[in-house]
């Protein structure tokens, strides 16, 4: 597995590289934003440890450029009191984080368990076109179309749709749904599913004026044929 650092403090690069090094990883770096996108773009990271405060581009613009393209696990770098970037990360497709300083052992817990998650992601994504009707959702392309016109989602948006049509036919409750799209630690209001499946139906539902995402009530949501 080759995880690449993305990280501007020499020593502190330098002590993640040795000890991935001893676990047995690959380990590419770069020192700066530009250098850690052209890297990334080759596809050759397993994993990317990224910090957000970067000469050049910064972690959350080389994040964002990412994730047109990868999926690719991804767990950002923080300072302790960077709030608005851990949610900023999160939302723009960041799969965790982890604020400085932090213990490796912590750090390697956290790759180990991103890597996981993403061999998981993979056998499900085998199928890489999920559709409902003349919905349409490419995982592989990370595209979403509705009768062949394209519509533009954010990555949890996408996210969330990706988990409904994964389980059609099936009533996923909120807690599933939070579980699964925000992580079992998200620590935000609990509604945020109730406001994500509304900004879906208003680019979906009542764009194309069908009723795509149904509500169960007290249980949850389904997509239905």
């Amino acid at each position: 597995m080759t995880v690449l650092i993305v990280e501007d403090e020499e020593k502190l690069a330098r002590f993640i590289e040795l000890e991935l090094l001893h676990e047995g990883y690959t380990v590419k770096k770069a020192s700066d934003g530009r250098t850690g996108l052209e890297i990334a773009e080759t596809g050759e990271a397993d994993l990317i440890l990224l910090d957000i405060m970067l000469p050049g581009i910064n972690g959350l613009e080389v994040l964002r450029r990412i994730r047109k393209t990868s999926a690719v696990p991804i767990i950002l770098l923080t300072a302790r009191d960077s709030v608005m970037d851990k949610v900023s990360g999160l939302d723009m497709g960041a799969d965790d984080y982890i604020t400085k300083p932090f213990a490796i052992e912590e750090l390697l817990a956290r790759i180990r368990a991103a890597l996981r998650k993403s061999e998981e992601n993979s056998h499900v994504n085998q199928n890489t076109l999920l559709t409902s009707g003349k919905l349409n959702l490419d995982v592989s392309s990370h595209t979403v179309s509705y009768d062949g016109n394209e519509i533009e989602l954010t990555n949890k948006e996408f996210k969330l749709l990706k988990k409904l049509l994964e389980n059609k036919t099936v009533v996923l409750s909120r807690e599933v749904l939070l579980e699964d799209v925000w992580g079992f630690d998200y620590l935000g209001e609990t509604n945020i599913v109730d406001v994500y499946i509304r900004y879906l139906r208003s680019k979906i539902d009542d764009t194309f004026s069908q009723k795509i995402i149904h509500t169960v009530r007290g249980v949850g949501y389904v997509i239905k044929e």
